[in-house]
């Protein structure tokens, strides 16, 4: 009864669907056509009969349309027509395809693809600087490269299979120091024997000590090569005296050769550290020099009681650079006062710096009448305060020690005799130093780099194109890097580029040694060193002032006879 004075009562209460079609049917009339939406991630498709329902968990960007209007082909995304699908940019490869997302323009650093970036991370030309201007030679790099990787577009069928005549020659030319002069260019490369032979004796260098079952180059941060390998003398004393004896001798040989200008240079290469040992005339000295990196203070000191007098010359370039910066503030502070005049005189006086005296340090609590109540820094703490520059150096480049003249003998006795030359624990225990040297010495091993050509193809935009590669592995020192280069300006006819690893610990060897002599010209140097087994062209080099400060050449270029560089 109650239904018929309600005023709006419907007796169609009781049918629900029936109002839910009716509402359906307005609103299907009302509504104009739009665009239809691709389909929610995983949903799955209704038949025509039955009526689509809303999704309440739907946004509006993603809600069902209409079930007349046709759905798009595409997805919402697709990787341009020049690129692979899976170089898509990062930043859209994190994103659902199947939502709609406005789109943005994509910033520098999110246009590089994934496969670009991880070559670029491994790439040793990731960080290099601005390469240099075309010149007809290269500076000299006293760094030792652990690999070179060549690449040009000439095959290097040349240095494949050598003939037994021809390596036998290239180890005589090597013993008797006997020069090699190419012609600017070669028609046909492989079929040149002197060009094989002087292959072959750019690969030679000296070692010792020889235990063919060890790789003994490079030594810092070798634990891990060296386990598991047998080492009978780790705990057998004789046998480390027996082997520390040999090496003594060895070294000995190498310095009297240096100091004889019959060995240019040569490197000690320890568990900790690295010395290189150059010749009077190289490096733009006219003295022997030796220069060792990274140094401890606890090396540094132990070389001070030995009565060896060496400079650091990071340390001082640092220490000068800073002088002069803050001359140059002193005057702009200067300009400022007289400027302001006299409107500063009644504000606080300066602190003193650190570098003045402890009681003067301190002379401020006299004036309170404090200087009993507050505890002083003892002695000890004071030392640890000043020397604290020189333990946060250690281990780095900046702690390069640099020896000259006669204290090159004092640091020769000393590294014999020095008890922390040798590892006491771990894989390298009471392993002598190895020695490298371009020249023969007393206990020395003959040696071999190794090389190995590659032929591969490579995509240049829609052909493949034929690179030829040589890969050349083991301690490559300047001399041979430097005749190696020569050996191909005539058998690549002036074009190849090459890539090169460097064993970090020795890039800081470029460093200018500071009160060079640049008058030492040609002819000293030749005077000086005729039968050291060296090139003259690579003499020449060598002869120069470091120029790379502490980095080295990572990239070197051939085009057209000219050299350009990265470092």
């Amino acid at each position: 009864m109650a239904a018929h004075t309600v005023p709006g009562y419907s007796p169609g209460f009781k049918k629900p669907p029936a109002v839910l079609r009716l509402k359906r049917k307005r609103l299907r009339r009302s509504e104009p056509p739009a665009a239809a939406a691709p389909p929610l991630c995983g949903a799955v498709p209704r038949g025509s009969s039955a009526p689509a329902r809303r999704n309440p968990f739907s946004s509006l960007d993603n809600a069902p349309r209409a079930a007349g209007t046709p759905q798009p082909l595409e997805p919402a995304w697709r990787p341009p027509a020049d690129r692979y699908p899976s170089a898509a940019p990062f930043w859209q490869l994190l994103e659902p395809v199947c939502e709609d997302k406005p789109t943005r323009r994509a910033e520098p650093y999110e246009r590089t693809d994934i496969l670009t970036l991880t070559d670029d991370l491994h790439s040793p030309a990731a960080v290099l600087e601005v390469p240099s201007s075309p010149k007809d030679e290269f500076p000299a790099d006293w760094s030792i490269k652990t690999r070179l990787l060549f690449m040009s577009s000439q095959p290097f069928t040349w240095t494949e299979h050598l003939k037994a005549q021809e390596e036998a020659q290239g180890f005589a030319q090597h013993c008797r120091a006997v020069e090699t002069n190419l012609p600017q260019s070669l028609q046909e490369p492989k079929l040149s024997t002197e060009l094989r032979c002087a292959f072959q004796q750019s690969l030679i260098y000296w070692l010792h000590p020889s235990l063919p079952w060890l790789q003994l180059f490079p030594r810092i941060g070798a634990d891990r090569k060296l386990v598991g390998k047998a080492s009978p003398w780790s705990q057998d004393e004789d046998l480390q005296q027996v082997l520390m004896s040999d090496w003594s001798v060895s070294f000995t040989s190498l310095y009297n050769l240096l100091k004889a200008k019959l060995c240019p240079y040569f490197y000690v290469c320890t568990y900790q550290f690295t010395v290189l040992f150059r010749a009077a005339g190289l490096a733009g000295s006219d003295v022997i020099t030796a220069v060792i990196s990274p140094t401890t203070r606890g090396l540094r000191e132990a070389m001070r009681n030995e009565g060896i007098e060496f400079s650091l010359p990071l340390v001082e370039e640092s220490k000068s650079r800073k002088q002069k910066n803050s001359e140059v503030n002193l005057e702009t502070e200067g300009a400022n006062s007289l400027e302001v005049g006299n409107s500063m005189e009644g504000e606080e006086e300066p602190a003193p710096s650190d570098d003045d005296d402890d009681d003067d340090g301190f002379s401020w609590l006299e004036e309170m009448g404090v200087q009993d109540k507050v505890k002083k820094p003892d002695a000890i703490s004071m030392k640890l305060r000043k020397d604290n520059h020189e333990v946060q150096m250690d281990h780095k480049p900046q702690s390069l020690a640099l020896v000259k003249g006669t204290n090159t003998f004092t640091l020769l006795n000393f590294l014999i005799n020095c008890k922390s030359l040798v590892a006491v624990a771990g894989p390298q225990a009471g392993l002598p130093p190895t020695l490298l040297s371009p020249v023969a010495f007393r206990g020395g091993t003959m040696q071999t780099l190794k090389a190995r050509s590659i032929n591969a193809k490579a995509r240049v935009r829609l052909a493949y194109e034929n690179i030829f590669s040589l890969e050349i592995v083991g301690p490559v020192m300047p001399h041979s890097l430097h005749a190696l280069t020569m050996l191909l300006k005539a058998a690549q006819r002036g074009a190849f580029s090459g890539v090169f690893y460097t064993h970090e610990p020795t890039a800081v060897f470029n460093t200018d040694l500071g009160g060079t002599h640049p008058a030492l010209n040609e002819k000293t140097v030749h005077k000086d060193l005729p039968t050291s087994g060296l090139h003259p062209k690579t003499l020449d080099q060598l002869s120069q002032p470091p120029t790379l400060k502490k980095s080295s050449i990572r990239f070197l270029e051939m085009k057209d006879y000219a050299y350009t560089w990265k470092s």
